[in-house]
């Protein structure tokens, strides 16, 4: 599809956006430019969107809040889904009913993106292994955008190719660099990434879907509208993902730390080396990942294979990957106190991600846990906090499904509030401990996000004496 066409699509047809986060209000903006009659819509009431409303021009859109958002999808020729709406809540059942279409941001979005478009996705690393392979991109002069799930909406990437074509100017990116979620994938129709990865399928979001086979099924549509001139990065480690590659069409690429796949990028002793191309070639050492973790070995073998494929060329991924020190928010370390080390997991929301960061540390850790139940598992943990976790100390909603998914596992204490969880941290902590936040939950039971979660932890813990 053209751009020209996807406008044609879309002039003068009434269309409704539901859900007034980040990516709605970035495709309402989308919309208006390419000619749309929008209206945009949310469950909750005005005011507890007081910020994101003023990012809406009223008077070009019609807004529809609250117990009234219903109204806003009678007359919609098409409905614009961000990924926090449920894909099967019952009035966009009856939207379907009538035929209209409702898709995802990301599938809007990406009608209008004229760049080859690489998207990540998978339970964890995603965003880690977005923004590497963006700085390999960037580093090498290339105009990159890097967003999607991560941070900057696709939309604002498609706005900006739509009012390039319209003032006859080049395009603005070379590139698109996605991190896609579960949820985008659930609404896609022609969503066709030039380069796919799936880094690991493990539980997650169980909240949502019904079981772990249909959050796999959603992830696996990243593969659904590729064809053998595209491609498509697999950990071939993850059982999960190696059972998808028979659905794959896409020219497939694998990552490994311990086996050599015919192309992609392995670990040959202490070697990160890579095929891709035709040729092997040594990209690193080990050792100069600067990012701790066997997982963001993992993350930044994903990325290599996707620097390769567009071109960067070896000195700057190795540049990159030698400079590079991990997110915000993901095994950071936030401060060393008394021969103590504080370091922020935030990112951590499920079961798996949480093991790994356990698992990625030598010392003994005192753990500060617990949020919002999904639906996890929470006995998978029992074994690595048995052998690495000197007290586990819970907060939130899940603390007594955890507490009781440890159990035979004594060292365990209950806070009130992130501050209790620190202070209490701090007084038992000793020389050589580390102070892990990896909570293996959602935040929104005490926080807004999973940043703000992290970025309290910070300061509680830059703020003890």
């Amino acid at each position: 599809m053209t751009m020209a066409s996807a406008t044609t699509e879309l002039t003068g047809r009434k269309v409704t956006v539901l859900g007034l986060a980040r990516s709605g209000i970035s495709a309402a903006r989308l919309l208006q430019v390419v000619g749309a009659e929008v209206t945009v819509a949310d469950t909750k009431p005005e005011t507890e969107l007081t910020e994101a409303v003023t990012r809406i021009d009223r008077t070009a859109v019609t807004l529809r809040l609250g117990a009234g958002y219903e109204s806003a999808l009678a007359g919609a020729d098409l409905v614009v889904i961000s990924p926090g709406v449920p894909t099967r809540l019952p009035a966009l059942n009856e939207v379907r009913q009538r035929g209209v279409p409702v898709i995802g941001e990301l599938e809007l979005a990406s009608r209008f993106v004229t760049a080859p478009i690489v998207a990540v996705t998978g339970t964890n690393g995603k965003s880690t292994t977005v923004t590497l392979a963006g700085r390999f991109l960037e580093r090498s002069g290339t105009k990159t955008f890097v967003g999607g799930n991560l941070g900057t909406p696709l939309s604002d990437a498609a706005l900006a190719f739509v009012q390039a074509e319209g003032r006859h100017e080049v395009p603005p990116y070379e590139y698109v660099v996605a991190e896609v979620s579960s949820f985008q994938l659930e609404t896609i129709e022609r969503f066709r990434p030039w380069v796919s990865a799936l880094l690991n399928m493990t539980t997650d979001h169980l909240d949502r879907y019904d079981s772990f086979d249909d959050y796999v099924e959603a992830k696996a549509r990243i593969f659904e509208n590729q064809t053998p001139v595209d491609h498509a990065v697999l950990n071939f480690e993850d059982a999960g993902v190696v059972r998808l590659r028979p659905r794959v069409r896409a020219s497939v690429l694998g990552f490994s730390r311990t086996a050599r796949p015919e192309a992609g990028v392995w670990l040959e002793g202490s070697r990160v080396m890579a095929a891709v191309g035709g040729r092997s070639e040594e990209i690193c050492r080990r050792e100069d990942i600067r990012a701790p973790g066997a997982h963001n070995l993992a993350n930044a073998m994903a990325a290599i294979a996707i620097g390769l494929l567009c071109d960067c060329s070896v000195d700057v991924i190795r540049r990159v990957l030698g400079t590079f020190p991990g997110l915000e928010h993901a095994l950071e370390l936030v401060r060393e106190r008394n021969g103590v080390r504080f370091v922020n997991d935030s990112k951590g929301t499920n079961v798996d991600a949480t093991v790994k960061a356990l698992e990625s540390l030598e010392e003994p850790i005192l753990w500060i846990a617990g949020g919002r139940d999904k639906g996890a598992d929470f006995s998978l943990l029992r074994e690595p906090v048995r052998r690495r976790v000197k007290r586990a100390i819970l907060i939130g909603e899940a603390a007594p499904r955890i507490r009781a998914a440890l159990s035979g596992f004594d060292p365990v204490s209950q806070a009130g509030t992130l501050r209790d969880a620190v202070h209490l941290a701090a007084r038992e902590a000793a020389t050589g401990d580390v102070v892990l936040l990896s909570p293996a939950c959602a935040s929104f039971d005490m926080f807004a996000d999973y940043q703000d979660r992290g970025r309290q932890f910070k300061e509680l813990v830059n703020d003890l004496p």
